[in-house]
């Protein structure tokens, strides 16, 4: 009997395309090094030194998340640069939410066949979160998987390590009474809530992605692919200059769920909706999907992508600093005594 000689690559895997990729990526991660990293990508793991003179007391801080289905949006208008700033900003909006700084940062990219092009794409928009982040990237994996992926389908995860000092970590233990929330703007959607927003646009509007929409001022994957804002930066404007009692990653499950993570028990807080300006997108959502304020509310980030909680009289400074450092700032409301979230 004549058999098919049968090897990796004629089962959909090609390792020697995957090592190529690899090297060619690694110039990408090299742009993103930082003091402390003694090995990257091509070791079976990543060395880092951390600076104890820096750090006397160090806590290490780790972050794991995705994109979720905004991934879908990408190889809808087959545009991949920018999903990686999404993946990172995702990881390192979380670590900093506890006053840390991320130091490295790591990526997994799954798909059915490995496509070069389109995974260069992902990492060099990893790279550049990276760079915006100030943390290097520092490994990841690329897996090829046949027949759990479709033809030209992926998934992207990354996960983020970063680094304070014990006594500066930041709980939102010191929050009182009275204390002011200020609300940095968001990108638009960021990454949350596309699988309503894509159920809307393409299965009951029958929208085209690439349709210019002129409610918006630019085609729907334009809007839709905003990448994530990366707010490290905004919390190092601010650090020593005054003080931050907590801070929210505003993400799936809004400011209604996220705000309240971070505030002791026996606090609630007081959110005026028309304090902020909100991207025509969530007014055009709510429109056709006639979703109601709470639904709304509790599935996006309706314009705030992240919160600060202050003293009130650090407030005007605080705003003044995030404007300046190029992140557009609202007082959103204040911290009340109570539970949850009022809208007013």
């Amino acid at each position: 009997m004549n058999k098919q000689k049968l090897t990796y690559k004629s089962a959909g895997v090609d390792i020697d395309k995957a090592d190529g990729f690899v090297k060619n990526i690694s110039k990408l991660a090299a742009k993103t090094l930082k003091p402390g990293v003694i090995s990257g990508i091509g070791p079976f793991s990543a060395l880092f030194h951390l600076d104890i003179k820096k750090y006397t007391d160090p806590v290490l801080v780790s972050s794991t998340d995705g994109v979720g289905t905004k991934a879908l949006v990408a190889i809808m208008i087959n545009r991949h640069d920018t999903i990686g700033i999404d993946l990172v900003a995702m990881c390192v909006n979380d670590i900093i939410t506890c006053g840390a700084l991320p130091l490295f940062f790591l990526d997994y990219i799954a798909c059915g066949y490995l496509q070069t092009e389109t995974a260069e794409s992902l990492i060099h928009g990893i790279a550049d979160g990276c760079q915006e982040a100030g943390c290097s990237l520092v490994g990841g994996e690329t897996a090829e998987m046949p027949g759990l992926y479709k033809d030209g389908h992926y998934d992207i995860a990354g996960f983020s390590v970063g680094v304070v000092n014990k006594g500066d970590i930041i709980d939102g233990s010191h929050i009182s009474d009275g204390d002011d929330i200020i609300g940095l703007a968001s990108n638009g959607l960021h990454s949350n809530g596309y699988s309503l927003v894509r159920k809307l646009f393409f299965d009951i509007e029958r929208l085209d992605v690439n349709a210019y929409v002129s409610e918006l001022s630019c085609t729907l994957g334009e809007e839709l692919l905003r990448p994530t804002r990366i707010y490290v930066k905004a919390l190092e404007c601010l650090k020593d200059k005054v003080q931050v009692k907590a801070m929210a990653h505003i993400t799936g499950g809004g400011i209604t769920d996220n705000l309240p993570r971070v505030l002791p028990d026996g606090f609630g807080a007081q959110i005026i909706t028309n304090a902020w300006h909100k991207p025509k997108i969530f007014q055009l959502i709510n429109f056709l999907g006639n979703i109601d304020f709470h639904e709304m509310y509790k599935t996006f980030n309706m314009g705030i992508g992240y919160t600060f909680v202050v003293n009130s009289y650090d407030k005007v400074k605080a705003m003044d600093l995030l404007q300046v450092a190029g992140f557009p700032c609202y007082c959103i409301g204040r911290v009340v005594k109570g539970k949850g979230i009022t809208y007013l």
